[in-house]
C-alpha cells in the first residue's frame, strides 16, 4: 500500500498545490511534507524539493521563495481568472432554466476552479438575483441526451408539458388523452433570454423552425434505431444561419423586414439583431435597417414596446399584418 502511495506523490503533491495555492497564498515546504505524511506518503524536506524541481523541468509552473530560511511554494495562475469565474457563476444564477438545487451544486463546481481561498471569497461575494427559477430536476440529463443525440445523428423522443394556474404540469395529449409522444430531428440547443430551447427540422416545415422550450420537456429518449435525414444534418453543419432565421424561439414566415426607427433605438437594434445589421442614417433623428426574421406576434409584441419610435417600412404585407395585429389588441 505505501509504495503505491508513493507511485502517486507528485499527482498529490501539484493537486494540492493547483488547489489551495496561488500568489498570496503560498504553502511551506514543511507544511507540504507534513501533508504528504498524513496521507501516507513519505515525504522529507530533502525529497520533496527534488520533487519540485521534477516537475518544474517537466513543464509545471510552480513558483517558490525563501522568507526566513523557509521555503514557499505556489502555482501561479489557475486555468480561469476570478473575473472569468465570476461570469460563469453569475450566468449560472442567471439561468431560469436550471433549478434552485443544480444551480447551487454548479455554483460550487465553478468557485472550486479558482481554488479554495478564491472559491471562499467569491461564495461570500456571490447575490443571488434570479428568484424565477424552474422545478425540473432533470434539465441535465435532457441536455445530455440531445447533445448525445445531435453528435449521433439520431432522433429524440420526448413527452411536453405546459403549467396551469397552480404551476402543475399539462402534458400535451393524444385525441384519446394519453401523453403525445414527439419524435423530432434535434438540430442544436439554444440559449436565449434566460430559458434553454431545442431547436428542431421538421421535414412537414422544412422552412420554418420547431422549437421546444428544454425545461418543458419529460422523459427524453435516444432513438437508437433512427437515422437523421440529410436536411436535417445540412442544418447542423449550418446551424448558425438556421438558429439566426428564429426570432424569441418562435416560428412564422420568413422575411425581411425593413424598420425605420429612432437613434436612441440603435442600441436594441443591434442587441436584437446583431452589431453586424446593415444601418443607415436616414436624417438627423431616424435611421433604417434591414432584419431577416419569422413573422410573428412575438416579432410584432417586440416592435411595439418601442411605441411611435420605430416603424416598419417596408413590405407592405407585413405592414398590414402589423396593422391587424394591434388593431386586435385594441378590440379586445
Amino acid at each position: 500500500m505505501a509504495a503505491n502511495m508513493q507511485k502517486i506523490k507528485l499527482l498529490k503533491l501539484y493537486e494540492m498545490l493547483r488547489k489551495e495555492t496561488d500568489e498570496d497564498h503560498p504553502i511551506s515546504r514543511v507544511e507540504l511534507c507534513r501533508r504528504l505524511n498524513e496521507m501516507g506518503i513519505s515525504s522529507n524536506v530533502r525529497t520533496l524539493s527534488l520533487d519540485i524541481e521534477v516537475m518544474q523541468e517537466n513543464g509545471f509552473e510552480i513558483m517558490s521563495y525563501l522568507k526566513d530560511k523557509e521555503k514557499f511554494y505556489y502555482v501561479p495562475e489557475h486555468e480561469l481568472t476570478v473575473p472569468e469565474i465570476k461570469i460563469l457563476i453569475d450566468a449560472v444564477q442567471a439561468a431560469s432554466f436550471v433549478t434552485e438545487k443544480k444551480t447551487a451544486e454548479l455554483v460550487e463546481k465553478v468557485a472550486a476552479l479558482g481554488g479554495s481561498h478564491q472559491a471562499k471569497l467569491l461564495k461570500e461575494n456571490m447575490v443571488c438575483f434570479n428568484t424565477r427559477k424552474h422545478t425540473n430536476e432533470s434539465i441535465l440529463y435532457t441536455v445530455d441526451s440531445i447533445e448525445d443525440a445531435i453528435i449521433r445523428r439520431k432522433k429524440i423522443a420526448f413527452n411536453y408539458f405546459h403549467l396551469n394556474e397552480k404551476a402543475e404540469r399539462v402534458f400535451v395529449a393524444t385525441s384519446t388523452g394519453d401523453k403525445k409522444r414527439y419524435y423530432v430531428e434535434p438540430v442544436a440547443l439554444i440559449f436565449n433570454e434566460d430559458n434553454y430551447y431545442l431547436m428542431a427540422y421538421s421535414s412537414r416545415h422544412p422552412d420554418k423552425t420547431a422549437s421546444y422550450r428544454i425545461d418543458r420537456m419529460d422523459h427524453v429518449e435516444v432513438v437508437e434505431e433512427s437515422v437523421l435525414s440529410d436536411e436535417a444534418i445540412a442544418k447542423i453543419d449550418g446551424v448558425t444561419e438556421f438558429t439566426e432565421q428564429a426570432f424569441k424561439m418562435f416560428s412564422g414566415e420568413l422575411e425581411d423586414v425593413v424598420i425605420q426607427f429612432s437613434k436612441e433605438l440603435i442600441g436594441p437594434v443591434f442587441d436584437k439583431f446583431g452589431e453586424d445589421t446593415p444601418m443607415m442614417g436616414v436624417n438627423d433623428n431616424t435611421c433604417a435597417a434591414t432584419v431577416h426574421v419569422q413573422i410573428s406576434p412575438t416579432f410584432f409584441g417586440w416592435l411595439a414596446q418601442f411605441g411611435n419610435k420605430m416603424r416598419i417600412i417596408s413590405p407592405s404585407p407585413v405592414i398590414d399584418q402589423y396593422k391587424k395585429h394591434i388593431t386586435a389588441i385594441c378590440e379586445q
